[in-house]
C-alpha cells in the first residue's frame, strides 16, 4: 500500500511518500498561500507521487478541526480555511483512505513511533513552538478525549497575569511558547537595540542574545523555564508519563531553560513520578512534520 503524508502549516506545506516500512521516499514542499492555490498544490503534489489506486493518506494540520469528519475548521494560522472537507477532497480525487489529525497529536505519534519516545507506553509530547499544544499516549494508545480536544495544555493558567497565549493572560502558552517568550521580553522592556534587532522581537532573537551572554535574555529564558517547570509539574502529577518530549524551542534553547525548569519540578512534583519520567527534546528534528503526517496514516489504519 502507498502511504502519503500531508503536512499543512501556516507558512509551508509538504506532501510526503513513504514505503510500507515508513521510510520516507520523496517530499514535495511549497509555501502556504491562499486556500484555493494551496489545495491545488496539495492535490498536484499527491498526484506527482503516484499514489496508486488505494493510497493510505495521513494529514497533519493545526486545529481547530473535526478529525472524525475530516474537516479543517478555521485554524488561526490558516486564514480562510473555513470548514474545508480535506479528507473528502482527497478521497474523491484519489480513492483509498485519508485521515486528519491535529499537529500536536500527530507529533506525539511521530515521536512515539519513530523518534525519542519509541518503545514507551506513556508519553507526553509538547509542541513547544509557536504555540503550546500536547499529544498524549496512554497505555500505548493515543488519548484524544471526549470531543477530540485532549492535550490543549496551552490554555492552562499558570499565573494570575502574564503574557497572553491561547487567548488567556498568564497561560502556559503565554509564558512558554515562541510568541509568549517574545511578549514576555517586551513586557519586561527588553532592550534589543544593542543587538541591532529590527522589527518585533522574536524568541529566536532572545536565544541568539542569550548565546552571546546577554544577561537580560538569559533572565527572560530562565523565567520561561520556571513556568515550563510549573506546567510540566501539573502534567506529571496527573498523567504520570514515562517520558516527555519537548518541541523546537526546547531542542534549540533547552540549555537556557533546563536549570530553572528542574528547580521548579523538584519543588512541586511528586518525587516518585518525577524520578520515573524522562524529559527530552524531539528526536526527529526538522523532519517531525513529515513523519507526523505519515504517523497519522499508519496509526489510524490500525486504530480507526
Amino acid at each position: 500500500m502507498n502511504i502519503i503524508g500531508i503536512d499543512i502549516g501556516g507558512t509551508k506545506c509538504a506532501v510526503i511518500s513513504a514505503d510500507e516500512n515508513c521510510n520516507l521516499n520523496k517530499i514535495n514542499r511549497f509555501p502556504t498561500t491562499d486556500v484555493k492555490e494551496t489545495l491545488e498544490r496539495i492535490i498536484d503534489g499527491v498526484a506527482e507521487l503516484k499514489p496508486g489506486k488505494n493510497p493510505l493518506v495521513g494529514i497533519s494540520c493545526g486545529g481547530p478541526l473535526d478529525s472524525v469528519k475530516g474537516i479543517i475548521q478555521s485554524p488561526p494560522n490558516l486564514p480562510g480555511w473555513d470548514d474545508i472537507p480535506i479528507v473528502k477532497i482527497l478521497t474523491d480525487r484519489f480513492g483509498g483512505q485519508a485521515y486528519l489529525m491535529n499537529d500536536a497529536n500527530a507529533g506525539a505519534l511521530a515521536e512515539w513511533q519513530f523518534g525519542a519516545a519509541r518503545g514507551y507506553r506513556n508519553v507526553l509530547f509538547l509542541t513547544h513552538g509557536t504555540g503550546m499544544g500536547a499529544g498524549i499516549i496512554l497505555d500505548g494508545r493515543l488519548y484524544e478525549g471526549t470531543t477530540g480536544d485532549a492535550g490543549e495544555v496551552g490554555h492552562m493558567r499558570l499565573d494570575e497575569d502574564g503574557p497572553v497565549g491561547y487567548g488567556k493572560a498568564g497561560s502556559f502558552e503565554g509564558f512558554c511558547s515562541g510568541g509568549g517568550i517574545a511578549r514576555l521580553a517586551e513586557s519586561r522592556g527588553y532592550d534589543s537595540s544593542k543587538f541591532e534587532i529590527e522589527g518585533e522581537i522574536t524568541t529566536r532573537d532572545i536565544v541568539i542574545a542569550a548565546e552571546n551572554g546577554d544577561q537580560e535574555a538569559l533572565e527572560i529564558l530562565a523565567l520561561s523555564g520556571e513556568y515550563l517547570g510549573k506546567g510540566l509539574s501539573t502534567l506529571i502529577d496527573i498523567l504520570n508519563p514515562e517520558i516527555i518530549v519537548l518541541g523546537s524551542i526546547y531542542a534549540r534553547a533547552g540549555k537556557f531553560l533546563k536549570s530553572a525548569m528542574m528547580d521548579v519540578l523538584r519543588k512541586e512534583t511528586l518525587i516518585r513520578s518525577l524520578e520515573a519520567c524522562k524529559i527530552v527534546p524531539i528526536g526527529l528534528g526538522e523532519d517531525i512534520g513529515n513523519y507526523a503526517a505519515i504517523a497519522v496514516a499508519v496509526y489510524r489504519a490500525k486504530n480507526p
